[in-house]
């Protein structure tokens, strides 16, 4: 698997506590004790989310004296949209060819029945 950008998004998007923490994330800025306070997990495991975030460029972690706060990146989400898009709209494009095809096979068998 290639180490693009893209693959990085969906390999951080592909866990639900990463899915989660940006979901808090796109409300504003937090602390790693602020994000984990829903789960059930250590402050490490939710720290090596976090690391898995910023590394896939979803998160940056800011400096202000004591506190780090953590902030949602969106640019590579839309990317990953974008991708996604691209895909539904040739799979669109191939059903709609498809369903075109079956009519016009369902016409000629009506036709020749008559």
């Amino acid at each position: 698997m290639a180490n693009d950008e893209l693959s990085n998004t969906f390999s951080a998007l592909a866990d639900p506590t990463r899915r989660a923490i940006l979901t808090r994330l796109a409300a504003g800025e937090a602390t790693v004790n602020e994000l984990a306070e829903p789960f059930d997990i250590s402050l490490q495991a939710v720290s090596r989310h976090l690391k898995v975030l910023e590394r896939a460029g979803l998160i940056t972690r800011g400096r202000d004296a004591q506190w780090r706060p953590c902030r949602l990146e969106v640019a590579p989400l839309g990317t990953a949209a974008e991708w996604i898009e691209r895909q539904a709209q040739v799979w669109q494009s191939r059903l709609d060819r498809l369903d075109q095809h079956l009519q016009s096979t369902q016409d000629r068998r009506r036709k020749a029945q008559q």
